[in-house]
């Protein structure tokens, strides 16, 4: 692909301010992911008595906690846990959602039916509910939030690529390969899942976010990590108790949410724009 190719194709993201913003920071998140231990200028869970509950400042840049630790530090430390436990999430519930999407929509007859209601039983249930049921049933821990996360994507996953493969099996050349003898897996491979990969992938970075959320909740309510672990909603669970005193406390881990739940989002909009041909042809 030559330089006018590459900009022909990104140019609809770069146009987007708001999605470049959400490339932004989600590019800063997985940066802090990757090296935030290393530059936390204190270890997350080391408490210092003679410095609790303190607010910003030259030594403790965005204050200390109840307990006398530095939030800055637990906050870099969380991003890791935090990306990782959604991202893993989300991965599972795509490697298993997909499959059954394809196969029931290429498929059909009694194969389709029995998915797609087993499918609508899970999106019967709403998201926090269900995984805090699956969290009830398999104990607190980052581990079973991540498999809460990928439960609750599995029907998302397959419904969408359920709709995308009834519209793209019916198409000319799909019909030639099946003419040609091509078998069912060659065909699924090679022809339907390269053309459903864009709403998987826009799919894949607005449950991100999703799932960012729902974690979160969880270890705000005592389900997710395990203390001392540091984790943004439970950093934002021990703020709750000081919100009028000493509200830093909650402050940074609630902006730490809000802004990487928005840049996903920003950016999921973005790559819409950027892979879907129609929205192209208008750009």
């Amino acid at each position: 692909m030559n330089r006018a190719e590459l900009w022909k194709a990104v140019r609809p993201f770069v146009k987007r301010t708001p999605a470049v913003i959400g490339g932004l920071i989600v590019l800063l998140l997985v940066l802090v992911a990757i090296f935030g231990p290393n530059l936390a200028p204190n270890d997350p869970a080391k408490q210092f008595y003679d410095h609790m509950l303190e607010g910003p400042s030259r030594l403790y840049l965005l204050g200390t906690d109840h307990l006398g630790r530095d939030i800055l530090s637990r906050l870099l430390h969380g991003a890791r846990s935090s990306l990782m436990v959604a991202l893993a999430g989300v991965l599972v519930g795509a490697a298993l959602g997909i499959p059954l999407g394809l196969t029931a929509g290429w498929y059909g007859k009694w194969w389709d039916t029995a998915i797609m209601r087993v499918m609508d039983v899970l999106l019967a249930f709403p998201g926090i509910l269900l995984a805090i049921g699956i969290i009830a049933l398999l104990g607190p821990g980052l581990g079973n939030v991540m498999i809460a996360i990928a439960v609750f994507g599995i029907p998302q996953f397959a419904r969408l690529v359920r709709g995308s493969t009834l519209q793209v099996k019916t198409l000319d050349y799909v019909q030639g390969a099946q003419a040609q003898g091509a078998g069912d897996f060659r065909i699924l491979a090679r022809h339907i899942l390269p053309n459903v990969l864009v709403p998987i992938v826009v799919m894949t970075t607005l449950r991100t976010a999703q799932a960012i959320l729902i974690a979160s909740s969880l270890s705000f309510l005592g389900l997710g990590a395990v203390p001392p672990d540091p984790e943004w909603g439970a950093m934002l669970a021990d703020g709750r108790a000081y919100i009028q005193t000493f509200p830093h406390i909650a402050i940074f881990p609630g902006l730490a949410i809000f802004l990487v739940v928005l840049g996903f989002n920003l950016l999921g909009d973005g790559l819409n724009d950027m892979l879907d041909p129609r929205l192209r042809r208008n750009m």
